[in-house]
C-alpha cells in the first residue's frame, strides 16, 4: 500500500488540509483542520496505507487553537 500524508496548513487567516499537494478546504481553528485530516487518515489506514499527519507548533502570541 502506499503513503497518505496529511499537513495542517495555515490558509490566509485559516487552517487547511494538505493532502496529494492540495488545499481542498478550509477550516477556522487549527483544531478543526486537525479533526478533519484524523478522519481522513483513519480511512487511509483502515485501507491499509501507512499514514503521516503534522501539526505545525504555536507562534509566540497565538492561543493554542492556532487563532
Amino acid at each position: 500500500m502506499g503513503l497518505a500524508q496529511y499537513a495542517i496548513v495555515p490558509v490566509q487567516d485559516e487552517w487547511g488540509v494538505l493532502h496529494d499537494g492540495d488545499v481542498k478546504s478550509r477550516y477556522a481553528t487549527k483544531e478543526a483542520a486537525f479533526e478533519s485530516a484524523v478522519a481522513a487518515a483513519s480511512l487511509a489506514l483502515r485501507e491499509g496505507h501507512e499514514v503521516h499527519v503534522s501539526v505545525p507548533g504555536r507562534e509566540a502570541g497565538d492561543n493554542a487553537l492556532g487563532v
